[in-house]
């Protein structure tokens, strides 16, 4: 069990630097005024390159049966799906909640809204990264 810990600590470091370069480029993005669901996708994809690169050399075992291109293949493929979660919740959030919810729009700017639907998105794609990460890359013991 601790083994299963120190990793998921490990993948939380990594995770956090990728929020940071996610979340980052997002809210610049959105500031300038590229739409917030595009910003997603440019945050997204710069930090799932960084991810996998650090999560492959620190987090995970490299499986032996895998070349690197199959690697980075089903890694990417899950990535996607990943988005697709992400893109999924910013919409639900930012349009059919807080777009539907007038009381909300009172307490709320529309850019506050974006960044906390932003957070809460990344908790729930991390969770999903790490297990689905676990389950298709990882070499088994």
């Amino acid at each position: 069990m601790g083994k299963i810990i120190q990793q998921f600590l490990k993948f939380g470091v990594v995770g956090a630097l990728c929020f940071v370069i996610d979340t980052g480029l997002y809210t610049i993005c959105n500031f300038i005024g590229i739409p917030y669901l595009i910003s997603g996708v440019i945050g997204f994809s710069v930090s799932v390159v960084v991810n996998y690169l650090l999560s492959m050399k620190y987090v995970f075992v490299r499986r032996d049966d895998l070349s690197r291109k199959k690697e980075f293949t089903i890694y990417l493929i899950l990535s996607i799906i990943g988005l697709g979660l992400n893109e999924l919740i910013l919409y639900v959030c930012v349009d059919l909640i807080y777009g539907n919810w007038t009381q909300l729009q009172a307490l709320m700017h529309p850019r506050a809204a974006e960044i906390l639907a932003k957070i809460g998105a990344t908790g729930i794609v991390m969770v999903y990264n790490f297990i689905t990460r676990k389950i298709f890359m990882e070499k088994k013991d």
